[in-house]
Order: structure tokens, then C-alpha cells, then sequence
């Protein structure tokens, strides 16, 4: 096992599925020579050359247009935005082509493109490149979305998401690209597009969370554990699909559950993975669902501001009191 970060599990990914399928290239913004805004791709062109490592026009709607054609025609190119606050410039080829294209043609036609964008705040970059997007993209059926929290699941979600025969939107946190964690030493393993992971086993209370969160949520589990509060932690991983069976039977075990994620809370993923265990695992439930977000605000631009928007420990841990009664 090495120790590497996760902008480097993302770079490996990335290499090694270059190597392994020519049909593989990668395309976006300053990606070439300048190795992209956060460096993931630094390097490769190198390696693989202009025509494979492609510097784009400054046109998202072009960047994702023309890798669906190139998916089309049997290419896999994974397409990076550079910011995922610039997707809603590529919203009509995500939503209206990419995800439909299967559908309409009777599930005969494979779209099998991956698009990258990094996200999230705490880097005061402003309301502009700091959003939490995924709540746009939950409501497009056809599109699968995943959000990894550390260096092994990015490294094998990407490479899962690279061989998937379907759209898939690949969000990473931008304060993640320099946590490290464990990963096989030249091992070509994947991580299933759609099935979460229980990282942390409790009995009184389910944390269901996923990608920067999870930093937090497990730094509460360890908090509360000295208080004798046993917390169970989900890392979904995956939103679209959503693993239901694995939410549900935590929940079921605990009788508690609450969902943590960085985007604002009212109509974020929060409000879907609620409703789902309300329907099947009410029963089971000891106390109302609870939800822990950002505040019902753009990004603030101020450290102050921003460090006040983002949910926190403290935050968490005032949530789990009160549903423990605490």
C-alpha cells in the first residue's frame, strides 16, 4: 500500500485507464500543459500527447457537446469543467442529450462519458467557484453521480465510472485534492458505482454523509465515542444510484438518522436520502430524521462569512445532541 493524496489517486485513475484503453482521452480547460486549475492532470501530456490530453476552447457547452459526440463514436473521453458552478453553461448537453440518449434510442446507444468538476467551498474563492452542485443534477434521470471522500474511492470510483457504458458525473472536493490516504500498490481494483460503505460501526445513532463531510462526521464519531455515544457512519459515495438497502438497514439498526452534506439544505440531497427512510424504515425510528447543511446562502466570499455558511462540528454534534436528548 502507498500513501498518496487524492488529486494523485485521481491522476492514477486517469493513467492507468489511458494505458489500458486507447478509446480512453481526456479533454478540458488549460488540462494540456498546464496540468488543469488544481494540477490532477499535470504530467499526462507528457505521456500521452496532445491528441489524447486536449486543451479546449473556454466553452463548457463545447466541452461536453463534442465529448458526447466523440462517446458516440465510441471514444470514452472524460471531460473536466473546471469549476462545477460552470456546469449550469453545459446543462443542456447534460441534460437534454448525455442523459437521454439511451432512453431514446431503446437502450440500444452507450454514452459512456465521465465529467469531472471539482467543488465545494472553504478556499474563499466566492459565490462564483464555490458551490456544492449536486442537487442540480439528482433530478436528471439517466445521469449517475458520485462523490468520493478519500484517495482509495476516487482512485477506484473513477476508474469505475471510466469503463461504466453511461453518463457519469464525477465531483470532487476541492479540499480533498491534498488528503492522503491508502492505495494499492499496482493493483487495478475498482469501487462499485452505486453501493455506499458503513465506515464506522455504532448502534445509536446513523450519520449518513459523504465526500468532504465525512472528514467532519468521523471527527464527531470519535468526539461523541468519548461521551459513550456510539455513532454508525454511511459514506454514500454514490447519489445517483442511491443505495437504499445499505441506508436502510443502518437506520434500522441505530433508530436514528442524520444526513450531513455541504450544500444548503432545503432541496439538497439531504431532503431524497430523508424521504427514503421515512418510507422504508419508519417503523424504526425513534426520533425525526434530522438534516445538517450550509446556510440558506450563496457562498460568502469573506473567511468569516464563509467559515459562519459551512456546517462544522459543531454543528453536527449540536444536531446528534438533540436527537439523543442530550
Amino acid at each position: 500500500m502507498s500513501i498518496i493524496s487524492v488529486r494523485n489517486a485521481i491522476k492514477d485513475a486517469l493513467a492507468e485507464e489511458m494505458r489500458r484503453d486507447d478509446k480512453v482521452f481526456l479533454q478540458g480547460e488549460s488540462i494540456g500543459k498546464y496540468g488543469g486549475c488544481f494540477k490532477v492532470t499535470e504530467g499526462l501530456i507528457d505521456e500521452f500527447g496532445p491528441r489524447r490530453v486536449k486543451d479546449t476552447p473556454l466553452s463548457e457547452s463545447v466541452i461536453v457537446g463534442s465529448g458526447i459526440g466523440a462517446a458516440l463514436y465510441g471514444y470514452r473521453p472524460v471531460v473536466e469543467i473546471m469549476f462545477a458552478d460552470f456546469m449550469a453553461l453545459a446543462m443542456d448537453q447534460m441534460v437534454n442529450n448525455a442523459a437521454k440518449m439511451r432512453y431514446m434510442h431503446d437502450g440500444k446507444q452507450d454514452l459512456p462519458i465521465v465529467i469531472r468538476a471539482p467543488q465545494g467551498a472553504g478556499m474563499t474563492m466566492g459565490p462564483h467557484h464555490s458551490q456544492s452542485v449536486e442537487a442540480w443534477l439528482m433530478n436528471i434521470p439517466g445521469l449517475k453521480i458520485v462523490l468520493p471522500s478519500n484517495a482509495y474511492d476516487a482512485k477506484g470510483l473513477l476508474k469505475s465510472a471510466i469503463r461504466d457504458n453511461d453518463p457519469v458525473i464525477f465531483l470532487e472536493n476541492k479540499l480533498l485534492y491534498n488528503e492522503k490516504g491508502e492505495v494499492p500498490d499496482g493493483e487495478d481494483y475498482t469501487v462499485p458505482i452505486g453501493k455506499a460503505k458503513v465506515v464506522r460501526e455504532g448502534k445509536d445513532l446513523t450519520i449518513i454523509s459523504y465526500s468532504h463531510m465525512m472528514k467532519k462526521v468521523l471527527k464527531v464519531a470519535e468526539t461523541m465515542q468519548k461521551q459513550g455515544i456510539e455513532i454508525e457512519v454511511v459514506d454514500l459515495r454514490t447519489l445517483r444510484p442511491l443505495d437504499v438497502e445499505t441506508i436502510t438497514e443502518s437506520v434500522k439498526k441505530t433508530g436514528r438518522a442524520l444526513i450531513v452534506h455541504e450544500a444548503t439544505v432545503f432541496g439538497g440531497a439531504g431532503a431524497e436520502i430523508a424521504t427514503t427512510i421515512q418510507k422504508e424504515a419508519f417503523d424504526y425510528l425513534d426520533a425525526p430524521i434530522e438534516r445538517v447543511g450550509a446556510v440558506e446562502s450563496p457562498v460568502p466570499f469573506s473567511p468569516v462569512l464563509e467559515d459562519a455558511y459551512l456546517p462544522n462540528e459543531e454543528k453536527i454534534i449540536k444536531a446528534v445532541n438533540n436527537m439523543l436528548n442530550l
